[in-house]
């Protein structure tokens, strides 16, 4: 695939011959007993015979518009059975899904199928708040928009149900199976090939380090076509190990509470926000959770004295989880003792994963000293997609992969975070692009320069504020207005500012660019 950075032939053949690297596909992850439940959403419940089925008659209805080995398709749904069974339909013929969030809006989706030359955008009918994504898909330029619900001029995912099966192309499994989103550092988020080799280790590799097995019932709070919930192990390391995916429609306790009383779920992945809301949660839910076994808590970091308290409240055994889309994943072991479980988050997921933490030079800390994480390994990927300035900047020359994150490294192996080196707001898990925001601010008639830094908030662990230079002679916008006019933007809600600040000027480095540390600091 023009635009694929590959892996260099010598880690290739090493990668296979350690057993890191294997030919299995990720159309092939439903490995569970047939007549055992594979899927719960809502009052739906499919078997793994059903959902295999599913997935097959739906792969040859888009096999039937065209699409196959090689082609992109955008992906934005939420947490229903249809997201899975597109997945597995699409991955099954070889084409790479898209997995945008169903929070992205125009700004997002426009670039996504730009970038990726999509030839497919699947969406829901409507989504939270009555948000009308037909209406988002009239301002894309792709050959199909399938949509599940209500199609108006568009075609209907029912009607890809074929009965037709015809004989497909498999995909090879150095193809990229499926392509995620970065946190975006750095404008719009890039796009993450993930080949069906690399990621079902990542699967597969993740579900046997968290002892995933056929009485495993996990449920899903978190967008599905978030990297964390769908591979860490996520929905796909259930299917391979044969258990049972539940999928809510959110972390709310009014929502997931209920859900693990009535299914007996055993695991579930959340963002630190999330975890403290059910910590608050369990002292007024009437609800009986006490099936949960483990709680995986990742996408930002959870603080030590919180981490202590799930034990404690919830009654289950929390896993820290310190990953990124582009692949290195960290766990904390469920046999760790306390202290790494709680101050840590975790260690390297293969023994295959290299791992260097370098000063502003690039050269090795000393060892427990801060440092940026730098790695490369068999789920790592080598370059974004279609970005080749971009990967001159993110990846060394020998091909490690430079994350932004400052960590130090404990004699055990264990990562403790330290905080980001490059410019993003990690808010509750999800990552916003500071220049992203900036740029966007700057469209706006009243204002003559932004800069966007991340304040501390116990709850989501950072919150966006936006300091503002107003043009003279203007008005300066409420935050209310700013945030109209993001939306008209097609901004998504999540990258709104949650605070404003107006100044005369930015403070300036020695070298002239603004110091974000000191308007950060100026923050009470």
């Amino acid at each position: 695939m023009e635009g694929f950075v590959p892996w260099p032939e010598e880690f290739e053949k090493r990668y296979i011959a350690e057993g890191y690297w294997s030919d299995r596909l990720l159309g092939g992850v439903l490995r569970g007993d047939p007549d055992h439940v594979a899927l719960v959403a809502g009052e739906e419940r499919m078997t793994y015979a059903d959902l295999d089925r599913r997935a097959d008659r739906t792969a040859a209805g888009f096999h039937r518009l065209g699409i196959g080995r090689g082609d992109r398709v955008v992906i934005q749904m939420p947490n229903t059975a249809s997201f899975v069974i597109v997945f597995l339909a699409l991955v099954r013929i070889g084409a790479a899904p898209v997995l945008a969030l169903p929070a992205h809006r125009e700004s997002e989706i426009g670039y996504l199928c730009e970038l990726s030359e999509a030839k497919a955008y699947v969406i829901p009918e409507k989504g939270d708040g009555g948000f009308d994504y037909r209406t988002l898909a009239r301002t894309v330029q792709v050959e199909h928009v399938i949509v599940d619900g209500d199609p108006q001029e568009f075609t209907p995912l029912s009607s890809l149900d074929a009965d037709d099966e015809p004989t497909l192309e498999r995909p090879a499994p150095e193809d990229v199976g499926v392509f995620l989103l970065s946190g975006g550092t750095t404008g719009l988020p890039k796009l993450i090939p993930r080949t069906h080799r690399d990621y079902v280790y990542n699967l597969e590799a993740s579900a046997e380090l968290c002892g995933f097995n056929a009485d495993t019932v996990y449920l899903v709070v978190l967008p599905a076509a978030h990297n964390f919930a769908l591979a860490c192990p996520g929905i796909l390391g259930v299917f391979a190990t044969g258990g049972t995916v539940v999928l809510s429609p959110s972390g709310s306790p009014d929502e997931a509470f209920p859900l693990i009383e009535r299914e007996k779920v055993t695991v579930c992945a959340a963002v630190p926000p999330i975890a403290l809301l059910w910590l608050d949660a369990v002292s007024w839910s009437d609800e009986d959770i006490s099936s949960l076994r483990l709680l995986q808590v990742g996408g930002a970091k959870f603080a030590a004295e919180r981490a202590a308290q799930v034990p404690e409240v919830l009654n289950c055994s929390v896993q820290q989880v310190f990953g990124m889309a582009e692949g290195l994943l960290n766990y904390t072991r469920l046999d760790d003792p306390s202290d790494l479980v709680e101050q840590t988050q975790g260690r390297p997921l293969s023994p295959a994963d290299e791992i260097r933490v370098v000063d502003e030079d690039g050269n090795d800390v000393a060892p427990g000293e801060v440092g940026e994480l730098l790695t490369r390994g068999p789920y790592t990927l080598r370059g974004y997609y279609r970005a080749p300035e971009h990967n001159a900047r993110s990846f060394t020359p020998d091909g490690f992969y430079r994350t932004g994150d400052l960590v130090r490294q404990l004699p055990s192996g264990h990562l403790i975070v330290e905080g980001r080196e490059k410019d993003q707001i990690n808010r509750g898990g999800d990552k916003i692009s500071a220049e992203e925001l900036e740029n966007h601010l700057l469209a706006h008639p009243s204002i003559h320069d932004a800069a966007v830094v991340g304040m501390p908030d116990p709850v989501m662990g950072e919150r966006t504020c936006a300091f503002l230079v107003i043009r003279p002679d203007t008005t300066p916008p409420t935050l209310r207005e700013v945030k109209d006019f993001l939306r008209t933007r097609g901004v998504a809600a999540y990258k709104f500012p949650d605070r404003l600040e107006t100044v005369d000027t930015f403070p300036r480095t020695p070298v002239g660019k603004i110091a974000k540390k000191a308007l950060a600091a100026s923050l009470s």
